[in-house]
């Protein structure tokens, strides 16, 4: 994979951008605390504070100076899972979920019956030495789980039944 690949795409309010692995490091940024942080640029420091994220982080609510920013942030796996149909609820139903690469099944965190919501984490497959959390995106019941934790999973193989 090259460094300069688009790796993460960042909507902030109506605004897009891609960043690259070499982009990422290139940043200089400096935690203070949990929820707050400081950046430098163009040799201005700028002081930053995470008003409110959901439990991936990929939504956040950030205040930069006193305003504030929506920012959505995609990674690699979840353009892969738009790519493949699943990237936005627009009133569609989905009846299932398939792989959006090969892997192997490591956590498996829903159960037969299980009502689902927006976001919430269904299994964590392991690609490529990196675990990616499943997420569902609408509201749904499992019908059927189709692996089993530690099984070895093809792009494109049936995870889980919706109804």
């Amino acid at each position: 994979m090259s460094d300069n690949k688009p790796v993460y795409i960042v909507k902030v309010n109506e605004f897009e951008f891609s960043f690259s692995k070499a982009d990422i490091e290139a940043i200089d940024l400096m935690k203070k605390n949990a929820a707050e942080f400081n950046l430098i640029k163009n040799y201005r420091s700028i002081n930053g504070k995470l008003v409110n994220t959901d439990n991936s982080y990929k939504k956040q609510v950030i205040e930069i100076e006193g305003e504030i920013f929506q920012v959505n942030i995609k990674d690699e796996l979840d353009q892969v899972v738009e790519k493949m149909g699943f990237g936005s609820s627009s009133g569609k139903h989905i009846k299932e979920i398939k792989a959006p690469m090969p892997g192997m099944v490591l956590e498996i965190s829903v159960k037969n019956g299980q009502e689902v919501k927006e976001g919430d984490k269904i299994l964590i497959l392991e690609a490529m030495k990196m675990e990616n959390s499943i997420m569902i995106n609408a509201n749904a019941v499992i019908k059927h789980i189709a692996v089993k934790a530690g099984q070895a999973v093809e792009k494109g193989q049936l995870l889980v039944e919706l109804e």
